[in-house]
């Protein structure tokens, strides 16, 4: 098993400036995206506590840029989990171009730290990460003794 949940995706036209290479604000989405999938796929009862009451707030999203990329170019965005706290988390995303032979070259790296809250919008308070979100990452997350306790 990988030690990080992964996103392909395939540049689009769209996806780029006038020059040919990626528009920087796609990477955040690549994050946000990547993020939402692995909700789908390993937590979707975090899903269906996000249409109750259940908030994730982005509190701090960065990334940070080694190789342009363009139009038709594949990706692997690769989600690994940084921190986790009683009300919060903080992911790491690398941005992995692979070419047709299967090599790989690290493009970019992010990172996103995510609280969650509960309430109506004009009263949210923190709550504590889901247990099932927790348990989901699990296998996603660091060495122990660079853990946070929940």
């Amino acid at each position: 098993m990988a030690d990080h949940f992964e996103y392909r995706h395939v540049v689009g036209f769209e996806e780029t400036n006038l020059v040919g290479n990626v528009y920087y604000v796609n990477y955040l989405r690549w994050q946000g995206r990547c993020r939402e999938l692995f909700l789908r796929a390993h937590a979707p009862e975090v899903l269906a506590d996000v249409l109750g009451d259940l908030k994730l707030f982005t509190l701090k999203v960065d990334c940070e840029f080694f190789a342009e990329i363009s139009v038709f170019d594949e990706l692997s965005v690769r989600m690994r989990l940084a921190e986790l706290r009683q009300t919060q988390m903080e992911f790491t995303f690398d941005y992995v171009r692979i070419d047709a032979e299967g090599a790989e070259r690290l493009v970019a790296r992010g990172r996103q730290r995510v609280a969650f809250m509960r309430g109506p919008n004009t009263a949210t308070v923190p709550t504590p990460v889901p247990e099932a979100l927790v348990r989901a990452l699990k296998a996603y997350a660091p060495s122990p003794r660079s853990r946070s306790s929940v």
